[in-house]
């Protein structure tokens, strides 16, 4: 399911400190190479192209400056990708002045809105927008996402590539790489991935499958077991996760006693821990 958000776009794009303009010459907009959507359905772009040519464009593109006399796309690169298709010379946009971070927000909240972004873009957008210094609370709070779906797309970003790709391609859903993340072994994730893939599991059925398989593993295989995560213990750690800001493992044992360790790569990153648990 895609995450709900509160705010409209609007509400996030910054505020028009230029001047705006009804038309302009295709050749001066640019996509943007952090645009967090990439992969685009050719027949749904050529069917936007045809609705343009019969209606024109009904909503503006929004755009920024480069200072140069060319302009960087904010919102809006189906509409800019069919346009081009149906031959057009001029569009509509709206110029705003938008920093970097601005923009990728506008484009992150514009395409989850319109649910046009798989799991893996979602991921990739919101890790882009961490690089500004953005804690997964600050995340959550100017997107209007739930802090717990913030931590489940973050955390995806740690499967294996091969199993990534197939969430990309929308072959597996963010539920299914959730029950991946608590098989231990990248060959192993790969190999149920595919395995979902090729019998149809849902999600609750590669669960099942991945208890099952962790629980064959015993004897000789008992190393090469896949690990099977206790989900209450998953979901403490995914909770601490969101509110610390960094990950966090829970160690519990038989007899209920355990141990929880906590990551962090700097005094700086430790003392913010330290504040919000004192």
């Amino acid at each position: 399911m895609k995450p709900a958000l509160g705010k409209g776009l609007e509400a996030l794009l910054p505020k028009n400190t230029g001047p705006e303009s009804n038309e302009m010459d295709l050749e001066r907009i640019t996509a943007a190479a952090d645009q967090p959507r990439k992969r685009f359905e050719e027949n749904g772009i050529k069917e936007l192209s045809a609705s343009i040519k019969a209606k024109g464009i009904l909503q503006p593109l929004i755009v920024t400056p480069n200072g140069d006399g060319s302009f960087k796309l904010i919102a809006g690169e189906r509409r800019l990708r069919a346009a081009r298709m149906a031959g057009l010379k001029k569009v509509p946009v709206i110029i705003r002045k938008s920093a970097d971070q601005d923009r990728l927000e506008t484009a992150l909240v514009e395409n989850i809105q319109r649910e046009d972004l798989n799991p893996m873009e979602i991921a990739r957008g919101l890790e882009h927008l961490q690089g500004f210094g953005l804690t997964q609370e600050a995340l959550a709070e100017r997107l209007s996402m739930d802090r717990a779906s913030i931590g489940h797309y973050l955390r995806i970003l740690k499967l294996p590539e091969e199993t990534k790709a197939l969430v990309a391609e929308g072959k597996l859903s963010l539920g299914h790489a959730k029950v991946l993340l608590s098989v231990e072994r990248p060959s192993e994730i790969d190999s149920l991935a595919a395995r979902a893939i090729k019998e149809g599991l849902s999600v609750r059925a590669l669960e099942r499958l991945v208890k099952e398989t962790a629980a064959q593993g015993t004897g000789r295989n008992k190393a090469k077991a896949i690990k099977a995560v206790d989900p209450n213990i998953k979901d403490l750690e995914d909770k601490l996760l969101t509110s610390l800001g960094t990950k966090v493992r829970i160690k519990h044992g038989a007899a209920g006693r355990g141990k929880m360790e906590i990551e962090y790569y700097s005094l700086d990153q430790l003392q913010g821990i330290l504040d919000r648990m004192l």
